[in-house]
Formats: C-alpha cells, sequence, structure tokens
C-alpha cells in the first residue's frame, strides 16, 4: 500500500446490520489499522499478522453483542503449531488487544501461494471463548479446531457450540515485501430464528463474492459499498457504525496484583536471586520494573493474602 494510500485512509470499521425483513443478521469489520497495530507492536512475521489479525477482527465482531460497560470476551487459540498460545481480549467499547507465544516464525507459502496459516496455527487444539458478564463466573465455550484457518473454526464453534450456524469469513492481505498489511476485513453473518430456507440457500451462495472483501478493500471499495453490493437483494439495514481500537489496558496497579497472586515463595525467590523483577505486558509490550525493596512490600502482601485464604 503506497503511503499517500495510508494517509488518506479512515479509521477502522464494525458495521451491524438486520436484513431480510429481519431475518438476517449481518456483520462486517474493516480491521485493517487493528491488525496493523498488533503487527507493529509484535514485531510479527507475515503468516503471524494473518492469524492474530483474523483472530482480532472475529474477537472484534463477538463483541458487537455485548450489552454492559463492563462486559469482556477473549478467545483462545492453541492449535499445535509454532504459534502456540494465542489469545484475544475485547469488551463493548470495541478496546481490543492480542498476543501470540511465537510471532516471529515464517513459514513457506501454500501450494496455492497464500500465507499457511492453518500450518501456523496448528490443526489439533482447541479454540475457546471466554465471555464474562460479570456474574458469578464467566461463560466459557470450547471446541476442536477443523482447520486452524480461524475463521472455519469460529464457524464450527457457532455450529458445534452455540447451535447458531453461520457464515464468518476472515481476511488479512499482507504485503509481501515489506510485510505491511494492506487490508483486513472480516464478515459475520447468520440466519435468524424463523428464517425460510431460500434466504438461507442465498445466502451461502454469496460466499464466493464475501470472500473478496479484503481485496475489495484493499482496491479501495468501502464497507458501506461492499455491503450494498453484495447483501443488497437483502435491503440490509444498518443498526450501528463503530471504530473498534487496538488499546491495551496494562498498569503497574495491574502487574503488581498480578505478581501477588503468584504467591510469597514465587516473590521471595525474586528477591533473593534477583534483587529485583522485570515484567512485560504480553498484549502492548510495555515493561514494568521492580526494585528489590517494592518487591518486598509485595511480598508482605502476598504473605497477608495467604494467611488470609488459610484460615
Amino acid at each position: 500500500m503506497s503511503q499517500q494510500k495510508e494517509t488518506e485512509r479512515r479509521g477502522d470499521r464494525l458495521i451491524q446490520c438486520v436484513a431480510a425483513d429481519g431475518m438476517l443478521r449481518i456483520v462486517i469489520v474493516d480491521g485493517t489499522e487493528l491488525t496493523r497495530q498488533a503487527r507493529l507492536l509484535h514485531a510479527l512475521s507475515r503468516v503471524a499478522t494473518a492469524a492474530l489479525g483474523r483472530q482480532l477482527m472475529m474477537t472484534a465482531m463477538m463483541a458487537a453483542d455485548l450489552k454492559g460497560e463492563n462486559d469482556k470476551i477473549s478467545t483462545i487459540i492453541k492449535g499445535g503449531g509454532p504459534a502456540g498460545s494465542m489469545i484475544c481480549t475485547g469488551d463493548a467499547s470495541l478496546s481490543f488487544k492480542g498476543s501470540v507465544t511465537d510471532g516471529e516464525t515464517e513459514l513457506p507459502p501454500t501450494p496455492e501461494g497464500k500465507l499457511d496459516v492453518g500450518g501456523y496455527v496448528g490443526r489439533s487444539g482447541k479454540l475457546s471463548v471466554v465471555t464474562d458478564l460479570g456474574l458469578k463466573e464467566p461463560y466459557v465455550g470450547v471446541c476442536n479446531l477443523v482447520s486452524g484457518e480461524i475463521a472455519v473454526d469460529f464457524a464450527q464453534y457457532y455450529a458445534a457450540s452455540l447451535q447458531r450456524p453461520a457464515l464468518v469469513y476472515l481476511g488479512v492481505r499482507v504485503d509481501g515485501a515489506t510485510g505491511d498489511v494492506r487490508a483486513a476485513a472480516g464478515v459475520f453473518a447468520e440466519p435468524l430464528p424463523g428464517c425460510p430456507d431460500d434466504v438461507i440457500d442465498r445466502l451461502q451462495q454469496k460466499a464466493d463474492g464475501i470472500a473478496e472483501l479484503s481485496a475489495r478493500l484493499d482496491g479501495g471499495e468501502t464497507p458501506e459499498a461492499f455491503l450494498a453490493r453484495v447483501f443488497g437483494e437483502f435491503a440490509p439495514e444498518i443498526v450501528s457504525a463503530r471504530e473498534p481500537r487496538y488499546r491495551c489496558d496494562c498498569t503497574r496497579g495491574r502487574v503488581e496484583r498480578a505478581l501477588i497472586a503468584t504467591g510469597a515463595e514465587e516473590l521471595g525467590a525474586m528477591i533473593a536471586q534477583d534483587h529485583g523483577a522485570e515484567a512485560r505486558c504480553r498484549f502492548c509490550g510495555k515493561t514494568y520494573n521492580f526494585t528489590e525493596e517494592e518487591l518486598e512490600a509485595l511480598l508482605e502482601a502476598a504473605s497477608i493474602k495467604q494467611d488470609e485464604d488459610e484460615r
């Protein structure tokens, strides 16, 4: 993507729609900047950029369902591939963050010349979705990975775990020379209860057209124009249009609480062996340093907590 095209491009968009007289729900996300920020923060390889970008965008489309101000959703993929563990989390304000254990590994392209996301993620693990609605316990849904390509795996999650068959597309276009994110986009479309079979059949026939979304955005088409062109026969009505953003909410206080949670024994070892500690946020890379004296204060807090827990 040229520098001029980058500067002219507007921010990301997440558009929610109802269509076919209320029988279809459609969500479209332009997550180009979201994916670009993840790539830059984590210095991701091309295949890692495509994988984490897809997961971030799917997490964003799922977060569009959240209602409460403090509601959160996390998606975790452990597929057994070089990626290791992939986690993305977001909230109702459409703020998202993501990380991957190994973001540096690069793989050869597939025989079709595409980024080998399935090989990078792996195909023998689990996809977990954790939804925290502020209740006593979060809702956790789990399903087996079926391809490692992420979009198919989330479609499987909706069908197997939620009994909600849906059409899912996720695409990230990466510049082969520079690794820059040219375009990233996703579509989630599901028939609602009572949807006529002929509408479902016509929706399924849209699969090839939907798969062109990231290429269309790369060529300058807007998500709104894509929606009208591909789904126009269903008379889609835009319910909301918002901007998802990459934003890490880590703070020194949260890191302190995490260190206390490791326990008195672990903190004592940090003091005795390292005389301090350095904690790095896995989502944004920010580093927090703690002196020996600061760790001793946390050790005291951890000891008090341990005593209270044992009473």
